[in-house]
């Protein structure tokens, strides 16, 4: 089933972890139409007063959960769960089965980057991240 919305380029962070709440306040704040979805109601906590979107509670594994979050309409979609076993899945799902134009992934583990090398999704690993700001910091080239 396509659901159609008024909202347009709309952003779905599936997680509201630490990176998820980070990612949906920033994208909040710069005028994104972001949608969150995420199994644990507390999570939402971690969202900004001034955040502006919409929230989904549920089973992030659950495809209808992920259609009345918009799913269908996404322009890019940004998976932020604590479990690559997840993360790997909801990427597969939202390429194969929703055609999501953008995809970006969290993992942990970056030997699995191999199971989405022929999805044209980018993963994000958070401790590569935090490497490079703390070599910024320290001044390493």
């Amino acid at each position: 089933m396509k659901k159609t919305s008024i909202l347009k380029n709309k952003t779905l962070i599936i997680g509201c972890g630490r990176l998820g709440a980070s990612i949906a306040n920033a994208d909040s704040l710069s005028g994104k139409n972001v949608l969150v979805v995420d199994k644990d109601s507390s999570s939402f906590e971690l969202l900004s007063d001034l955040f502006s979107g919409y929230t989904f509670l549920g089973d992030v594994t659950d495809l209808s959960l992920l259609e009345e979050a918009y799913i269908t309409s996404a322009k890019e979609i940004i998976i932020a769960t604590g479990d690559d076993n997840v993360n790997l899945f909801l990427a597969y799902v939202a390429r194969k089965l929703y055609n999501v134009p953008k995809i970006y992934v969290r993992l942990d583990d970056p030997s699995l980057e191999i199971l989405i090398s022929d999805l044209d999704v980018e993963a994000i690993y958070p401790f590569e991240l935090s490497l490079d700001k703390f070599s910024r910091m320290r001044g390493d080239k």
